[in-house]
């Protein structure tokens, strides 16, 4: 992965964090924080440049860029962090997600890989990471079930999940997903619970 730099304003603001490997159901319990937090909480939009499947709006999903675009908004120094997959497709924070947030009065979400995770919690002040681990054997078979990639892209996605499942210690929290209900209400205490810690703290 390739990050850029971060911070460009001294006001601390707090950026929740959530990662783990794919078919942790990362998507799922922001989906449930979200509608439990409805007026705190604004997921960042990622920019990606994998094809735009049927059904998805650019802004919605994603901001769709072609690899030009990704190149150029790099070459901006753009992009608060990206990562290139295995299937050369690449995906991005774009800093400006940030701050149309932030100018929301809402609190920042971001569902990052773990490079981009570890990178963001080392970088940007004020940030707050949240591991999402599940069983390997339910992860497995969640990604096969989701038949969005090609059997190979799922397979690398598998071995990728046993590797990343070992670095959940190099996170703030860790939230196991094997009950989803469950698992909404721990993440849902923390984030309260970090809030409410991050307004305790005046401003120099």
């Amino acid at each position: 992965m390739t990050p850029g730099r971060v911070g460009r304003s001294p006001v601390v603001r707090p950026v929740f964090v959530v990662t783990g490997p794919s078919g942790a159901g990362k998507g799922t319990l922001i989906r449930a924080l979200r509608e439990r937090m409805p007026e705190q909480l604004e997921v960042a939009i990622s920019a990606t440049t994998r094809p735009q499947r049927p059904g998805e709006e650019d802004g919605r999903e994603y901001w769709f860029l072609t690899e030009e675009e990704f190149a150029e908004r790099i070459a901006g120094d753009e992009f608060l962090e990206w990562v290139e997959y295995v299937s050369r497709k690449r995906y991005g924070t774009l800093r400006s997600e940030l701050d149309r947030i932030a100018e929301r009065g809402r609190v920042c979400v971001l569902e990052l890989e773990l490079d981009g995770a570890l990178y963001v919690q080392e970088k940007v002040p004020g940030a707050c990471t949240i591991f999402i681990a599940a069983d390997v054997e339910e992860l497995e078979r969640r990604l096969r079930e989701r038949a969005t990639e090609s059997t190979g892209e799922i397979e690398d996605r598998i071995t990728m999940a046993y590797q990343q499942l070992e670095q959940a210690y190099r996170f703030r929290y860790m939230v196991r997903n094997d009950d989803v209900a469950r698992a909404a209400e721990v993440l849902t205490a923390i984030v309260e619970r970090e809030l409410a810690l991050a307004a305790t703290i005046v401003p120099r």
